[in-house]
């Protein structure tokens, strides 16, 4: 009986192996992007990358930080080095938003708020002269050309 028991659990586990075992699906992980989607994706990083590679260099090697940054005696603020009525002039072509001087200067102490206003003046209005110094350093013109032809 024993030997009838053992020859049986045998011939199972080895039909058992025979049996063709299917795989669950394998799902994706996270959102799938379109190709025109992970390409934008990509230029937007890209311009981020130029930006705080702009933003080091104008603020002397301060990046992105909560610290304020003054320049010119007071007169340019925050990372990008913005003069509050440069920024009040840009908000309001950009958004049709009138800025007070206190709003102009506290919007160039927020990094996002100024990032998003220097990407505005370089990539839709063509500004990147606006920082002289640290565009030759930096080569802002050369980088904006090779990002815009990407896109």
């Amino acid at each position: 009986m024993k030997a009838t028991v053992l020859a049986f659990g045998l011939s199972s586990l080895a039909l058992g192996a025979c049996v063709q075992q299917t795989a669950s699906p394998k799902t994706m992980p996270g959102p799938v992007m379109s190709v025109v989607e992970a390409k934008q994706a990509a230029l937007n990083e890209r311009k981020d990358e130029l930006m705080r590679e702009l933003a080091t260099c104008e603020s002397g090697g301060s990046g992105i930080s909560d610290e304020r940054i003054y320049g010119g005696r007071g007169a340019f603020v925050g990372r990008f080095q913005f003069m509050p009525r440069t920024v009040m002039t840009y908000v309001q072509q950009r958004d049709g938003r009138v800025l007070s001087f206190s709003e102009a200067r506290e919007l160039a102490h927020d990094y996002e708020q100024a990032k998003e206003l220097a990407k505005y003046m370089i990539f839709e209005q063509g500004r990147a002269s606006d920082w002289p110094v640290c565009a030759r350093k930096i080569g802002l013109a050369q980088q904006v050309a090779e990002i815009q032809s990407l896109q």
